[in-house]
């Protein structure tokens, strides 16, 4: 398993060392040891699921601490462009967004920490996409950010036309307007 930095701190993409012969493929998707040796010591206690087509966007989400979570995400089938945006006060790259694709063949999984929103879009037909959590969803801690903020400036890599959103997500405030509780330690 190759655990590898990006440019914005805490924020880690995971490459798992798959095998692969005549009869399919075999790989750890998680491996508490590596994780700790990596100084990643998160204890998930919930696995979410979806299944969406092409197009759709899910997005920006995020708990307010203390019920913030950090999500280990990956894809089952299809592919997706995966977002995660600091929005950690203090931070140096506060309001910057990373994106990576992940998807059912590079089997690449992205760890967003607490202090991020996150979102994706499907680039596939389909895509099922799972995510482990560290801490259980709390409804009262739900917030989000606007998916096209023009501050943010995303490239969903989704022509405009065929985009398919939440009404929830349509109406998430802007960066500059969203509820932020995190500071950058």
């Amino acid at each position: 398993m190759e655990i590898t930095k990006t440019g914005i701190s805490d924020l880690l993409i995971i490459t798992p060392k798959v095998f692969e012969d005549s009869r399919g493929y075999f790989f750890e998707s998680y491996n508490s040891d590596a994780f700790e040796h990596a100084g990643v010591d998160h204890i998930w206690v919930q696995d979410n699921q979806s299944k969406s087509e092409y197009g759709v966007i899910r997005g920006l989400h995020y708990q307010l601490a203390p019920f913030s979570q950090s999500k280990l995400v990956r894809v089952i089938s299809g592919n997706i462009l995966d977002v995660a945006v600091d929005i950690r006060k203090g931070s140096p790259t506060f309001g910057q967004h990373f994106s990576v694709e992940l998807s059912d063949k590079n089997r690449k999984q992205l760890l967003v920490p607490k202090g991020f929103a996150h979102g994706f879009s499907v680039l596939s037909d389909h895509a099922i996409v799972l995510y482990k959590c560290d801490t259980l969803y709390n409804h009262q801690a739900e917030r989000g950010i606007m998916y096209n903020d023009p501050k943010l400036a995303i490239d969903w890599q989704i022509p405009l036309d065929k985009t398919l959103v939440s009404a929830k997500d349509k109406v998430h405030p802007t960066f500059m307007n969203a509820e932020l509780n995190f500071v950058f330690s």
